[in-house]
């Protein structure tokens, strides 16, 4: 597909834009919300801290679990129907949460529904983008506004949802999302899928359910960690021996000549395989730091769900001072220099967190490493997106989007379990410095990776470099 003349905007493209970004922005904002809930929906619902924990991490798990098998549906549904069929399936989840009487019925629809919507309406967010602004400086200006909603929603989710939860109550806060995606779906009449869906495209099913099946065991497996270690053992090596069954079949069903959920060819890519890593690494800092700051201010310092939201104000404001710079910035610095930087900065937010808050009582302690990861963040959330989509041509965007999503959401997944499993085995002041010492011993792993990634072209010939990996035809 080739776009208007020297990237020209189409009419309406500026509200279907606009539909893109707020639902990148809902879904991360479902995320993260819940978290300062935390008390209000345990006690309403008589269940427990680590209930609330399953219920978010499970949510997020289904994103990662279904997200590569909801993009590869848009080549053979197309875009546009798979983005207003997860809208609307979102939809109907949020609003069963608002009257859930429990926590089986909230994971029904938080977890279940709104997860199943958000795998089918995410991949075409991003293959519409990438197909819409086939340049790349476009192409950084709108990936930089959908990732800013998006980590300002997760960013902002607790102070949005604190005022709801404390003005009215935690239901209503699914009732906003409902509303939100009312919104979405008014903009996205101007929407146009750019290209034809085709109904004879191969969908693999046993690979879909072999590869959700794996991801929920190992995931599942973290959760079991503060109660049996040897069922934790045993639920991830099964895991891991499903998801090893997966990658087995997908070769063979190449070598048959047939078409399996995932190419393996898409690991092919060095650059993207980087880009991979650093993305997921990206979402476990920002949900795992959420979650464990949002839980660890309302169990251990007896904060409101308003008085937590509004100490993270802080990292909503440094996630939005630097992802909208992200095409100044793309034009003056490669994404290698971008991500590398995001990485250093927000693993020093984390340092922050923990020596501010182990010494000084209060809230402000926390405002310093919050913004510091809100910038870090927000400085590569944009980049490390660029450069794995960029990476592929246009006929494997459904493939790479679906994979890029699935490795953020399998990010966002990690940080909850990893971090939240650490923390409500304790709920202490140890407890709290432990699950954050393990985040910034991961976020090395990402910096490690956001160094390896290929330098590219100083700017002034293209910007940020990103003309380096190949883009769309």
């Amino acid at each position: 597909m080739s776009g208007p003349p020297g990237g020209a905007r189409r009419p309406g493209q500026g509200r279907v834009l606009a539909a893109l970004a707020l639902a990148q922005f809902i879904c991360s904002f479902a995320g993260s919300n819940m978290n300062v809930m935390i008390n209000d929906i345990s006690e309403d619902l008589d269940t427990t801290v680590q209930g609330v924990q399953v219920a978010i991490t499970l949510f997020l798990l289904v994103m990662a679990a279904l997200m590569i098998p909801g993009g590869k549906l848009t080549n053979r549904h197309g875009r546009k129907r798979c983005f207003l069929a997860g809208l609307v399936v979102y939809a109907v989840g949020a609003l069963l949460c608002a009257a859930a009487p429990g926590l089986g019925v909230l994971i029904l629809g938080n977890s279940i529904l709104e997860g199943i919507g958000t795998a089918l309406l995410i991949p075409p967010v991003y293959i519409l983008t990438t197909l819409l602004y086939p340049d790349v400086t476009s192409r950084a200006r709108a990936f930089g506004l959908i990732m800013a909603l998006g980590g300002i929603g997760a960013a902002a989710g607790p102070l949005i949802g604190g005022l709801i939860t404390e003005g009215i109550g935690w239901r209503a806060a699914f009732v906003f999302q409902a509303l939100v995606i009312a919104v979405i779906v008014l903009l996205s009449r101007h929407l146009e899928d750019p290209l034809p869906p085709d109904p004879n495209s191969a969908f693999d099913t046993g690979g879909a359910v072999l590869s959700a099946v794996g991801l929920v065991l190992v995931v599942m497996g973290i959760l079991a960690a503060d109660n049996d270690v040897g069922l934790m053992i045993a639920l991830i090596a099964a895991g891991i021996l499903v998801l090893l069954w997966f990658l087995r079949r997908a070769r063979a069903m190449e070598r048959a000549g047939e078409e399996p959920l995932l190419s393996l060819g898409l690991f092919r890519n060095r650059t993207s395989n980087l880009g991979l890593i650093t993305q997921n690494i990206q979402w476990l800092l920002l949900m795992g730091s959420s979650f464990t700051v949002a839980a660890y201010l309302q169990t251990v310092r007896d904060y409101n769900a308003i008085e937590t939201g509004v100490i993270f104000t802080a990292a909503t404001l440094g996630l939005l001072l630097s992802s909208l710079s992200a095409e100044r910035l793309a034009k003056r610095r490669p994404q290698r220099t971008l991500v590398v930087t995001g990485f250093a900065v927000t693993i020093a937010g984390v340092v922050v967190l923990i020596v501010l808050a182990g010494a000084y009582g209060g809230g402000w302690p926390f405002v310093p490493g919050l913004l510091l990861i809100g910038l870090g963040l927000g400085l590569m959330l944009t980049p490390s997106v660029n450069v794995v989509q960029s990476s592929f041509p246009e006929s494997q965007q459904g493939e790479i989007s679906g994979l890029s999503r699935s490795v953020s959401n399998l990010g966002s997944s990690f940080g909850t379990a990893i971090a939240g499993t650490i923390l409500v085995s304790g709920l202490t002041e140890g407890a709290y410095a432990a699950a954050m010492i393990t985040l910034a011993a991961l976020g090395l792993i990402g910096l490690a990776a956001a160094a390896r990634l290929p330098r590219t072209p100083a700017p002034g010939g293209t910007p940020g470099g990103a003309a380096a990996v190949p883009t769309a035809p």
